[in-house]
């Protein structure tokens, strides 16, 4: 029998004392199990040589295949009682050993469906191992949570000494996921503080703000169920128009992170399980301190209306894919750094307008005996849904505008 390779020492050392499984008769040396491609613990006296969490086959000189397979070589571990011989089901091509971790098949090479050619002096034997996949069926597709596993084995033997010259372990890919673009629905609300346990209503609005106050913004996904579905904030910005490509525009988040040239940076608020939330990635939470846009010659401030847009897409999350941005340390101003809400702030989102202050200006009676400053009375109203294509980027555009 050629020599196989030893298995790394982390395949076998994952594998508990109860779960092994015997790779060969005893006794047995090192070098002989190792040659074999199975582990070798001299501190077992009862199983010192055991499969590792991979695959192990190899031909028998008595002219057999002998495959085994742990759980672990797919991710999520494959559901063993689905491995089965793909053309072999009689009561010979079944399993000689099973536990909750491993499943060993031993069968003849003439039997259980494998495949025979001669191919110059060699005498080729080919079988395959797959596991079935649970397939849910519903009115408009069907799904899977099962990982894909399809073993091909092939044993070479010579025509004239019938010594197995090599053993070939043929994986597959794991499937693509379907998908496809569809409506995805946003909305965008401020809450009344940073708890997030109430959230302005129509009635509500217009709500009083002084500029610098925090605004507690949040984006989230509608009529989605799916925990595994991530939104993502790639930009937000604040432009004087309804055209979100209007060339005078203010940074808010960039890439998914605060803008660092604002000395008084956005904050982005994490959600975790214990939020209460039934599915907290659906959501996205971040506080902007307001503000009012300025001529760049002049320096006096501008009149008219103010817009925030938000650029955002879903992500499916996986093994292969986490949908987590990662920001860097935030650079603390001098302003910012005096800030009272800097650490530690709140985020939450509003359906209707908030009007900012500015202290230091005179002030006047507005409508319905509000006092607000005449020079510095701004409203902002952020829009309640947003719909675009999932997978791509949806805007959701909130209104400032200024009271005259």
């Amino acid at each position: 029998l050629p020599a196989l390779d030893a298995p790394s020492s982390g395949v076998c050392s994952a594998v508990l004392s109860q779960d092994r499984l015997l790779c060969a008769s005893l006794p047995i040396s090192q070098g002989d199990c190792e040659e074999r491609g199975c582990c070798y613990d001299p501190r077992d006296r009862v199983k010192p040589c055991y499969f590792g969490h991979t695959v192990t086959a190899h031909c028998t000189p008595g002219g057999q295949f002998s495959i085994a397979v742990s759980r672990d070589v797919t991710l999520p571990p494959i559901i063993l009682d689905s491995v089965q011989l793909a053309s072999g089901h009689s009561t010979d091509c079944v399993p000689v050993m099973k536990n909750n971790v491993f499943v060993v098949y031993r069968f003849p090479l003439s039997a259980c469906g494998t495949t025979f050619q001669v191919t110059g002096d060699q005498a080729i034997y080919e079988n395959e191992l797959v596991a079935s996949r649970d397939v849910k069926t519903g009115s408009l597709g069907s799904v899977t949570r099962d990982s894909t596993f399809r073993l091909h084995v092939r044993c070479s033997y010579s025509t004239g000494s019938f010594l197995p010259l090599s053993v070939q372990v043929f994986t597959l890919p794991p499937l693509p996921a379907v998908s496809q673009p569809g409506p995805l629905s946003l909305e965008l609300r401020v809450a009344s503080d940073g708890s997030y346990t109430s959230y302005y209503t129509d009635s509500d609005y217009p709500v009083v703000k002084t500029l610098r106050d925090p605004v507690y913004a949040e984006v989230k996904v509608l009529q989605r169920t799916d925990p595994d579905l991530v939104l993502v904030l790639h930009h937000c910005w604040a432009t004087p128009s309804i055209n979100p490509q209007q060339q005078l525009q203010w940074p808010v988040l960039v890439d998914g992170c605060p803008y660092a040239g604002d000395n008084y940076q956005t904050q982005l608020v994490p959600l975790r399980l214990a939020s209460g939330l039934l599915f907290p990635s659906h959501y996205q939470r971040f506080t902007l301190y307001t503000f009012t846009f300025v001529e760049s010659t002049s320096q006096e401030m501008l009149s008219g209306l103010v817009y925030l847009h938000c650029s955002a897409s879903v992500c499916h999350r996986s093994v292969q894919e986490s949908c987590t941005t990662t920001c860097p340390a935030r650079a603390r101003g001098k302003r910012s750094a005096e800030h009272p809400h800097k650490d530690g702030a709140s985020h939450v989102s509003s359906k209707g307008p908030v009007i900012f202050l500015q202290d230091e200006l005179s002030w006047d009676t507005a409508k319905d005996g509000l006092a607000v400053p005449a020079a510095a009375t701004w409203v902002l109203g952020f829009a309640a849904v947003a719909t675009g294509a999932s997978l791509c980027v949806v805007v959701v555009a909130a209104v400032l505008w200024r009271r005259k």
